[in-house]
């Protein structure tokens, strides 16, 4: 049985990619060469980001795609490709990589999700926003360079202060 994704012509989509060496820094090391590859296939393939954070490992993003469009893999394939074609070959690559002529830099597969309303949205928003401090790396979300928290308190979207501090509950979303 062959994996199928979800394909909403228009869709909002929350992903996670991750570099296949998990424990390698390569996303924030290379932010400018990661943001360039987003910059190049969003001018060839246009989607809109609605929230995004980069970690040293992994990213989560929210886009949402043209009316008639579906083709997110396409996206992330010339994303991958532009961003690993910019970096040195220093990575462990396995047999079948090697075999297909393919870098070792980024896992193969991605995790998708289909936004469903608007509780799943902002839901997966916050989700994106609070995962440096969720992975330990700052203690608040505005710490965190690498995000699109930034871009969302200037529009009124969050407080500065989102989440900071014990009385924020991460599943409800809600200051107790």
């Amino acid at each position: 049985m062959g994996y199928r994704r979800a394909d909403v012509a228009g869709g909002t989509y929350f992903f996670t990619v991750n570099l296949a060496e998990r424990k390698r820094t390569l996303l924030v090391d290379h932010i400018n060469v990661l943001r360039k590859a987003m910059k190049k296939v969003k001018t060839r393939r246009p989607f809109r980001i609605e929230a995004m954070v980069v970690l040293p490992d992994h990213l989560h993003a929210m886009w949402i795609l043209p009316e008639d469009d579906t083709d997110y893999p396409t996206r992330w394939a010339l994303i991958k490709a532009s961003f690993s074609r910019c970096l040195g070959k220093d990575e462990r690559r396995n047999a079948s990589r090697i075999a297909k002529g393919e870098r070792g830099i980024w896992q193969r597969r991605y995790w998708e999700h289909l936004i469903r309303d608007e509780r799943d949205y902002v839901r997966h928003v916050d989700y994106i926003h609070y995962n440096p401090v969720k992975h330990g790396y700052v203690s608040q979300v505005k710490d965190w360079p690498h995000s699109t928290f930034h871009r969302a308190v200037e529009r009124g979207d969050y407080p500065l202060n989102w989440a900071a501090g014990p009385e924020f509950d991460f599943e409800t979303g809600e200051f107790v």
